[in-house]
């Protein structure tokens, strides 16, 4: 269920959690300018390209390796041996101008106190620019990319430890929002607080489990204002 302004938080969100985790694609912009609809064409397109299939089979291609491997890249490196920044270059070669300045988020996150990074399975070029787009790129310490982890995707162990590593991040003072809920369950596990940002997608709610969801809601920016004023009362 979402949560409302006028309902208790989880105590996970204690006072001490000062550390603040974004996922990128369908979480930090809404997933209703369907930036992420262009990347899940080219990435069925390159599918089929790499495989010699037609779209429709290089559709649950895409979408087996997205589940099976953490990414859809992940699966093509393990099993066709493609080229990644060749991929990631082309995926990512999108019409940016759906993403607008977001000043509900912008003031939300500037509201919160402490440390902001972003956590994504995305590289840095792409990013940025949708950060620089939305208005928040000053308002975050790093991010942390794909290539950062060594093409290793979330919800694999290793890189929310090589994340907390590179960024000397205590696990029990940070909160982590996502819009696939499987990539809260490591979050969870090493103790932070998670927010799952729920867009109704099939994909988003893979592996679903009540238990490792401390908040949910449809979008970042509402959840987020209302938390931030929730803090500063």
């Amino acid at each position: 269920m979402t949560q409302s302004p006028s309902t208790a938080y989880h105590d996970a969100f204690h006072n001490d959690r000062d550390t603040w985790v974004f996922d990128l694609d369908n979480t930090l912009y809404t997933a209703e300018c369907a930036l992420f609809d262009q990347i899940d064409k080219k990435i069925g397109a390159y599918v089929q390209s790499v495989v010699q299939v037609d779209a429709a089979e290089a559709k649950k291609i895409q979408k087996r390796y997205l589940l099976e491997y953490g990414t859809t890249l992940n699966g093509l490196m393990k099993n066709h041996k493609v080229d990644p920044p060749h991929y990631l270059a082309t995926v990512h070669a999108i019409d940016f101008s759906p993403i607008k300045q977001d000043k509900k988020l912008q003031k939300a996150i500037k509201a919160l106190k402490g440390r902001k990074l972003v956590f994504t399975n995305a590289d840095r070029p792409y990013s940025t620019e949708i950060m620089r787009r939305l208005g928040v790129l000053d308002l975050f310490e790093g991010i942390f990319d794909i290539v950062e982890a060594k093409l290793l995707p979330k919800p694999q162990m290793q890189v929310y430890e090589m994340f907390l590593k590179k960024f000397d991040v205590d696990p029990d003072r940070a909160v982590m929002f996502e819009d696939m809920v499987r990539n809260l369950k490591p979050a969870h596990a090493l103790g932070m607080a998670t927010v799952w940002i729920n867009t109704g997608s099939v994909w988003g709610e893979a592996d679903y489990d009540a238990n490792i969801v401390h908040a949910e809601a449809p979008r970042l920016n509402d959840w987020l204002h209302d938390f931030a004023h929730h803090r500063a009362g």
